[in-house]
């Protein structure tokens, strides 16, 4: 897998993942935990793909 390839499918679960904290952030009752968990991955996420597309 070329590192383009890479990024554009790090990008497609980053954006995937802005969509799930923001659904599970409008969802009455939803967790505190599960809303930061994704967030995490999702700055995982980004912070990977800075470090692929600046190196």
């Amino acid at each position: 897998m070329s590192v383009t390839s890479h990024v554009e499918e790090l990008r497609r679960k980053h954006e995937a993942l802005a969509g799930k904290v923001e659904a599970a952030q409008r969802a009455p009752g939803s967790e505190d935990l599960e809303v930061t968990e994704l967030k995490k991955q999702k700055l995982k996420l980004k912070e990977e793909i800075e470090r692929l597309v600046n190196a």
